[in-house]
């Protein structure tokens, strides 16, 4: 029951650690990448191509090869040399930025085609009755992409809560990590690998969670049909 307790405790921990990478993802990555979007359809060619190559490269390379780069490059160029705090603070926050950034260009594509499969009469008809573009986009195609997006951003969501575990590639002590350690010795512990094990429970509780809440957001918009 010791082992048991230790264990559990341990994973609480990394779990905890898990759900602030994800939570700052989110709260990150969903409003940039709406902005990200408007870049990619932009009318002014500079920016659509200098946006749309972003997107490509950030979306064709790895995100664990992103992640090194975050943490381990900057202080190869930098005078002061790494511009991270140290331990796990500094860690924590170049994976935030990193997956913030990887999501955020995900996300706008999901955005772009959302907002582009709302047919364009909608918005004629918006102009017709005097409504400016700002207008139109809150009150027309936003709810109505809105609706479209959720299956796409819910896979993508569900995604990023097992793509945390990639964060451990720059030590960040999330669950994975946590469950590893008592694999290779520490907290007084060698050997044991059923605690690596019970991480797939954590992850499985809290996509079944989400499962069920995208579930029931999709129930909610069905007027929209």
């Amino acid at each position: 029951m010791t082992v048991f307790a230790t264990v559990i405790g341990a994973l609480n921990v990394g779990f905890l650690q898990t759900l602030k990478l994800f939570a700052v993802t989110l709260l990150g990555a969903i409003p940039l990448g709406l902005v990200i979007s408007f870049g990619s359809m932009s009318r002014f060619s500079p920016l659509r191509y200098l946006t749309k190559l972003v997107v490509w490269v950030i979306r064709g390379t790895p995100l664990m090869l992103q992640l090194i780069i975050m943490f381990y490059i900057p202080g190869y160029f930098l005078p002061g040399g790494s511009p991270w705090p140290g331990g796990e603070s500094g860690r924590f926050l170049a994976s935030s930025i990193a997956f913030i950034i990887n999501y955020s260009c995900y996300f706008s594509e999901i955005y772009r085609g959302g907002i582009q499969g709302i047919p364009v009469g909608q918005q004629e008809a918006g102009q017709v009755l005097g409504m400016t573009k700002r207008q139109i986009f809150f009150k027309v195609t936003l709810l109505q992409m809105i609706k479209r997006i959720i299956p796409p951003m819910s896979n993508e969501i569900i995604t990023l809560v097992k793509d945390t575990s990639i964060a451990r590639i720059i030590a960040l002590q999330e669950l994975i990590w946590a469950g590893y350690a008592f694999l290779k010795g520490s907290h007084g512990y060698s050997g044991l690998i059923w605690p690596l094990f019970f991480t797939g429970i954590y992850y499985l509780i809290f996509n079944g969670v989400l499962t069920l809440f995208f579930g029931w957001v999709e129930r909610k918009l069905d007027y929209f049909r």
